[in-house]
């Protein structure tokens, strides 16, 4: 009996510290932004952490509004107390989460000002940014300006063999 135990005890363990990894927060001062999804925030120990964005996906910094999308997000964040909600690690090796700067939750800021999409591959408890990205596009707010914007996932893959 105690031979079945065991292996189900080391799975549940398992289970547990894997999903430990992913309930962390990261604090630090935002030191840098790639463009209007990814940041980088140093922590009180100076440790780097490269930082994507949860659930949305902003426009390519070649594409148009990737460069309003980039500032956008500086001014939000760039130089302030940082509080992220780590969600995953994507394949990048960038912590995926909820960013809060100086209080202010930029993920929901970048859609509401129109320049982001809701990643719908990855949208996974971002349910209520439909919403949000629903009444950016009624306003033409942002990147919904243009009649027919190209979301990102579609210039990358168009664009990956150039």
């Amino acid at each position: 009996m105690a031979r079945h135990l065991i292996p189900q005890l080391l799975l549940s363990v398992a289970l547990s510290v894997s999903t430990m990894a992913y309930a962390e927060t990261i604090i630090g001062r935002v030191v840098g932004v790639s463009d209007g999804d990814t940041l980088t925030i140093l922590d009180s120990s100076n440790t780097q952490f490269k930082i994507r964005l949860a659930a949305i996906d902003a426009p390519e910094k070649a594409q148009p509004f990737g460069q309003r999308g980039k500032q956008k997000l500086s001014d939000l964040c760039f130089g302030k107390s940082a509080s992220i909600q780590v969600i995953s690690t994507d394949r990048y090796g960038r912590s995926v989460g909820d960013v809060a700067c100086a209080g202010i939750n930029a993920n929901e800021v970048m859609v509401r000002s129109g320049l982001a999409w809701v990643y719908r591959k990855y949208d996974n408890g971002h349910e209520h940014f439909y919403a949000i990205e629903e009444d950016a596009k009624s306003v033409r707010r942002g990147l919904w300006a243009d009649d027919n914007p190209t979301p990102p996932w579609e210039w990358r893959k168009a664009n990956r063999n150039h």
